[in-house]
């Protein structure tokens, strides 16, 4: 199943002062709260990705019996010609990265003003990002589990750990980028052009080693240069620096990105399908955020009206609970299509006339499912824990790898209930690891 996900205002930047202990642990607890300027756009803009990352992974479920009776659960996109074409629309992660990078700036800047430190954000970003996925990942192992012990055929399980844990990947590349930005933005502050040249010359230089060689694994390092990269621009929109281009120019910018795009595409460079191009990571999808960067700036002022407007109490709402959403989403939608499974009578084959006529009450069904567990199990995200003061950087870091560890445990061993079992019993290590100091001053 191809993937996309789907993770706020003062762009001041001051040297860190010297402040008192209690100082710096309200700096801290103020690491996992919304910043006092929050901007209405980027938060009416994030919910809008979330919510196109759920549909769109509901979208792609094709569940059914084939030839044998067995049961059956696939991606159906992937046997769909117009899922290329929609791509352009429902690739949304280089925008998350760059809204990332915008919330990640103006938290970090303004934390460090205060006098917290690096490791106390890292933790802090830790705790933030794994406390509600470690309690998905252990629901999944527990339901996984339960499926085994039911007696559901080993290859129908195996199918449905990978297909929830796919989505994983882009929490895993998210600590990695959080625990970075501290690093990150003194590079922005000393040389931010020379960052974006290097790290986009290194996003471009890797796609023409993988197309010249043809060996896909040398892609991955653009795990590195590609988020990176767009969660520098990120930082690039929290300063205000596109603030200053006019309007044309930003149209400019943005038709030149997607005629670029459109040209490697036509030359084979890149693929046509933008979620193929997630795996490994490529440049295509810079040209990509930089499109959906113009236009967000476009129509920013009128994304703010929105999120002023009626619409306000929803995107809080979702914005507060984004990781919860995130993390357990997939386990709703192939719960609901097995338990599809168990009904008595015979399922549409997918992509036939009856599976799309379905698709509305589908779609419906896993929204209002997804909206009632994340009620449930997401108010711990929404009351923001405070974080430990006083981290020391080695355990900010153990914290950071064994939070990594157990995402990737997941996403590349999914198939393997035990695999869960294990990522589960990693992740409350790791957010143990990230308030070791808390406990400590206790």
């Amino acid at each position: 199943m191809a993937l996309v996900s789907p993770f706020i205002a003062s762009p001041s930047v001051s040297v860190a002062r010297p402040v008192s202990p209690r100082a710096s642990t309200a700096a801290a607890i103020g690491a996992l709260r919304p910043a006092s300027s929050r901007d209405g756009s980027v938060d009416a803009v994030r919910a809008v990705l979330l919510g196109i990352v759920v549909l769109l992974h509901a979208f792609m479920v094709g569940v059914g019996r084939d030839e044998t009776g067995a049961p059956l659960l696939e991606n159906a996109m992937e046997h769909w010609a117009g899922f290329p074409a929609l791509t352009w629309v429902v690739q949304i992660m280089p925008l998350f990265f760059v809204l990332g990078g915008f919330a990640s700036f103006t938290q970090w800047t303004r934390l460090r003003e205060r006098g917290t430190t690096a490791s106390d954000y890292v933790a802090a970003r830790v705790r933030r990002l794994l406390i509600p996925a470690g309690g998905a990942i252990t629901a999944i192992a527990v339901f996984l589990a339960a499926l085994v012990i039911s007696g559901v055929p080993a290859e129908v399980v195996s199918v449905a750990g990978f297909r929830i844990g796919q989505p994983f990947w882009f929490l895993a590349v998210y600590l990695g980028c959080s625990a970075l930005v501290p690093a990150m933005v003194r590079l922005h502050e000393r040389h931010r052009l020379l960052t974006l040249a290097v790290l986009a010359a290194g996003a471009v230089t890797v796609d023409i080693v993988r197309v010249a060689t043809g060996a896909a694994a040398i892609g991955l390092v653009n795990m590195a240069f590609v988020w990176l990269l767009m969660q520098q621009i990120g930082f690039s929109l929290a300063d205000q620096r596109f603030d200053r281009v006019r309007p044309s120019r930003v149209a400019m910018v943005g038709a030149g990105a997607v005629l670029t795009l459109a040209i490697t595409m036509l030359t084979g460079f890149y693929p046509a399908d933008l979620l193929s191009a997630l795996n490994p990571p490529m440049g295509a999808l810079v040209l990509l955020g930089i499109a959906q960067l113009s236009l967000f700036l476009l129509l920013r002022t009128a994304l703010r009206r929105v999120a002023d407007g009626r619409a306000s109490a929803v995107i809080t709402w979702v914005n507060a609970r984004a990781m919860t959403i995130y993390s357990w989403h997939m386990l709703v939608v192939v719960a609901l299509a097995g338990s599809l499974l168990l009904l008595p009578m015979d399922l549409p084959a997918p992509l036939s006339t009856d599976w799309w006529a379905t698709r509305p009450l589908w779609l419906a069904g896993v929204v209002i499912a997804v909206a009632a567990l994340v009620a449930l199990v997401g108010r711990r995200e929404a009351r923001r824990p405070s974080p430990a003061t006083g981290v020391r950087a080695p355990w900010a870091a153990a914290a950071t790898v064994i939070a990594a560890a157990a995402v990737v445990l997941a996403l590349l061993a999914g198939s393997a209930p035990s695999a869960w079992v294990i990522a589960a019993a990693l992740a409350p290590i790791a957010v143990g690891l990230a308030s070791r100091a808390a406990r400590s001053a206790g």
